[in-house]
C-alpha cells in the first residue's frame, strides 16, 4: 500500500511506502544491516559512515527567493538566494528520481511546547538516516500520528545530485529550503546533520515573528528549578557542560525562549565523541554505547566491533545521535522555566581569554552579536584545525533572519527576567593553540557550578584591561593563575600582542552592527 505526501504548494508528490513509514528503531536496525548501511558495534549502537562529508557543507546551502519570504531573509553568505525558476527544475528532477525508490519516512515534532512546536515528515534514503531523524526530533504517540498532517516536509536524499551549471547550483550537493512550499530538499551529501539543521533553520524563521527567541545553545535544570542556558558553536561543549549528573537535561543544542519559559527543539542528543571519556563524561559514553544509538563515523576493531572513540581515522567530527531520554537525569517534558543564568561558550584559540568573566547586560548583547568562537576541526568541511570565527548569537549559519532580530529578542528577556549572563573560556590557556592547552573540563565544571549555586555571583571581580570584562579574583576548585590568561603564558609581551590582536578582531567584526545598537552596547567590547 503506497499513499502520498504533497507539501504545500508544491507540485509533485513523495510516496509514502507504508511498510517503511514510522518504523521502530529494531526494524530500522534490520532495514539498515540487511541494506549494507552500517555496522553493529559490540555494545550495541548502529555505526555508520557518511562518506565524503563528514560535516556540513554550508557553502552548498539555499534558501528559495520566493515571495511570501524574500523581504524577511537575512541575505548573504549565510542564505543564498536560489532563484525559484532554479528551485522548480531540482525539486522536478528530485521528485521524478524517487518515484521508483521505497523511502523511508517518519512523522515526528519539531518543539516540546504544543502551542509552538511543527509537524515534520522527513523522508530518507537509508534506514540509519530515518533513524536518526527518529533519534533526533520529538516522536509523536501512536494517537498523534494516526492523523498527522505534516507542517514541513524534509526530502533526504544523497544519491540524487544537482546540475550546476543549470540549476545555480555551487556543486552537486544542495540544501535547498524553500519556506513558501514548506519543503526542504537535501541532496549530494549523507550528512546527517544537514536535517537537523535545515529544520533549526526553519524554526529560528518561523518563532521570532511569534516573539519568541530561538537560540543554539542547551540548557538544564538545577534541584531548586533554576534554568541555565549554554550558548555555543559545535565543539564549544553546550553538550557536554549540560550533561551534569545534578541537573537536569532539558536539552544539548536548540531551544526556545517564550513567554512560558524556555522549551527544547529536539528529542535526542547529537554528541561530539572524539576522545569521549567515560569518567569525564560518564552520561554521554554510556549513552553511546547501547541499542538504538547512531554512530557517525566512528571506528571499530574490525574483528571485536569494539568501539575505539580515540580514532580520528575518518574525522574529528564523529558524533553519536541518541534520544534524549538514554541520559538519566533528561527532562520528561523538554521545557524548563525562564533562565537564572546564560552562559555563553567560546573556545578561543589565542588562548587570551579570561576562563570565566560576568557580563553587564550591554555586555551580553555585544559579545552575543560577536558570538566568537573557533570553527573547531570536522565541524565543516575543510576545517583541518581551529580557526577563529566570528558567528552571530552563536549560530549565523542557521539563521535567516537578521541577526538583530535574535539580539533583540535577548536583551528584551534578559531585562525582563534578571537573567545573569557569563562568558566562558573552553578553549586554550598557557599560549594559542599549538602552543597552550584546552582548559581542564575539571577547572570549567567548577566554574560553570560556582556561577549556577550563584556564590561566584558574590566573589570580587577586577576588570580585564583589554576586553573589560568583570574576571572573578577566586573559584573553588581553581587555581587563582587560571583565571587569569596572561599569568598562565611563559611570555607575557607575546600575551599582550595576542589579546591585543584579538581585540582588534573583536572591533573590526561589529563594525557591521554599530549602527544598530545603542553607545552603551557599542563600547561595552574590547578597549
Amino acid at each position: 500500500m503506497q499513499v502520498t505526501e504533497r507539501p504545500a504548494g508544491a507540485g509533485g508528490e513523495i510516496k509514502v511506502n507504508s511498510d517503511r513509514h514510522n518504523l521502530s528503531p529494531a526494524l530500522l536496525y534490520e532495514h539498515a544491516l540487511r541494506n549494507g548501511e552500517g555496522e553493529l558495534a559490540a555494545s550495541g549502537p548502529l555505526v555508520v559512515s557518511t562518506g565524503q562529508y563528514t560535516g556540513r557543507s554550508p557553502k552548498d546551502k539555499f534558501v528559495v527567493e520566493e515571495p511570501s519570504s524574500r523581504d524577511n531573509i537575512w541575505w548573504g553568505s549565510v542564505n543564498q538566494p536560489l532563484p525559484e525558476d532554479k528551485f522548480e527544475p531540482i525539486r522536478e528532477r528530485m521528485f521524478e528520481y524517487i518515484q521508483d525508490k521505497k523511502l523511508y519516512s517518519q512523522d515526528l515534532y519539531v518543539g516540546a511546547d504544543p502551542e509552538y512546536r511543527l509537524k515534520v515528515r522527513i523522508f530518507t534514503e537509508t534506514a540509519w538516516a530515518a533513524l536518526f531523524a527518529h533519534n533526533l526530533f520529538i516522536r509523536p504517540t501512536a494517537q498523534e500520528r494516526m492523523d498527522f498532517q505534516p507542517d514541513f516536509v524534509v526530502l533526504d536524499v544523497p544519491s540524487f545530485h544537482a546540475n550546476p551549471k543549470e540549476e545555480g547550483t555551487r556543486t552537486e550537493t544542495f540544501i535547498a529550503l524553500n519556506l513558501g512550499q514548506r519543503l526542504v530538499l537535501v541532496g549530494g551529501t549523507e550528512y546527517a546533520g544537514e536535517i537537523k539543521k535545515s529544520m533549526f533553520t526553519v524554526m529560528n524563521y518561523v518563532l521570532p515573528m511569534r516573539g519568541v527567541l530561538s537560540m543554539h545553545c542547551s540548557a538544564n535544570i538545577g534541584e531548586s528549578g533554576d534554568t541555565a542556558l549554554f550558548f555555543g558553536l559545535s565543539g564549544t561543549g553546550k553538550t557536554t557542560l549540560s550533561a551534569d549528573p545534578s541537573r537536569i537535561l532539558i536539552g544539548d543544542d536548540e531551544h526556545g525562549w517564550s513567554d512560558h519559559g524556555v522549551f527544547n527543539f529536539e528529542g535526542g542528543c547529537y554528541a561530539k565523541v572524539i576522545k569521549l571519556s567515560e569518567k569525564a563524561e560518564p552520561d554521554i559514553w554510556q549513552a553511546s554505547h547501547r541499542f538504538g544509538t547512531l554512530l557517525e563515523n566512528v571506528v571499530m576493531a574490525p574483528d571485536s566491533r569494539k568501539l575505539d572513540l580515540d580514532n580520528a581515522q575518518l574525522t574529528e567530527n564523529t558524533r553519536s545521535a541518541y534520544p534524549i531520554d538514554f541520559i538519566s537525569n533528561a527532562s520528561l517534558t523538554g521545557t524548563g522555566g525562564h533562565p537564572q543564568n546564560i552562559m555563553m561558550l567560546t573556545a578561543d584559540a589565542f588562548g587570551v581569554m579570561p576562563p570565566i568573566a560576568r557580563l553587564t547586560p550591554e555586555q551580553a548583547m555585544y559579545y552575543f552579536l560577536s558570538g566568537y568562537t573557533a570553527k573547531l576541526a570536522g565541524t565543516e568541511r575543510g576545517i583541518t584545525e581551529p580557526e577563529p570565527n566570528f558567528s552571530a548569537c552563536f549560530g549565523s549559519p542557521f539563521l535567516p533572519l537578521p541577526p538583530m532580530t535574535y539580539a533583540r529578542l535577548l536583551g528584551d528577556k534578559i531585562r525582563k527576567h534578571g537573567s545573569d549572563v557569563w562568558l566562558v573560556n573552553t578553549g586554550w590557556t598557557g599560549g594559542p593553540y599549538g602552543v597552550g592547552k584546552r582548559m581542564s573540563i575539571a577547572y570549567t565544571r567548577a566554574m560553570v557550578s560556582a556561577a549556577l549555586d550563584g556564590s561566584l555571583a558574590q566573589v570580587e571581580t577586577q576588570e580585564d584591561p583589554v576586553f573589560g570584562l568583570h574576571v572573578p579574583v577566586s573559584c573553588p576548585g581553581v587555581p587563582s593563575e587560571v583565571l587569569w590568561p596572561r599569568n598562565t603564558w611563559a611570555d607575557k609581551d607575546a600575551y599582550d600582542r595576542a589579546a591585543q590582536n584579538l581585540a582588534q578582531r573583536f572591533k573590526d567584526n561589529f563594525t557591521k552592527f554599530a549602527d544598530q545598537v545603542s553607545e552603551e552596547v557599542r563600547n561595552a567590547g574590547p578597549r
